[in-house]
């Protein structure tokens, strides 16, 4: 399992805060992730469709869709500017 958190606009357009899900299988990167969410229904597909402008951070540490993924790992998305 990892931890997924969403921040600002996409905490709003997906009603969600944060959550915990099983990794894809075989060797789990972000690019894996983002897939298995796009596959929930239309409007995860939406907010994490290919080109959309969002941030991934993998343990407080910016990351990008080749970053791997292990159990225990928490990931943030987030839009490019975000405010206090």
């Amino acid at each position: 399992m990892v931890t997924l958190l969403y921040f600002a606009s996409l905490r709003e357009s997906l009603a969600c805060s944060r959550e915990q899900v099983a990794l894809p299988s075989g060797s789990p990167t972000v690019a894996a992730l983002l897939e298995q969410l796009r596959s929930r229904d239309a409007r995860w597909s939406e907010a994490f469709a290919p080109g959309k402008n969002f941030r991934i951070a993998v343990n407080q540490q910016m990351a990008n869709a080749t970053t791997a993924l292990k159990t225990g790992d928490e990931i943030a998305f987030f839009p490019p500017v975000t405010g206090g």
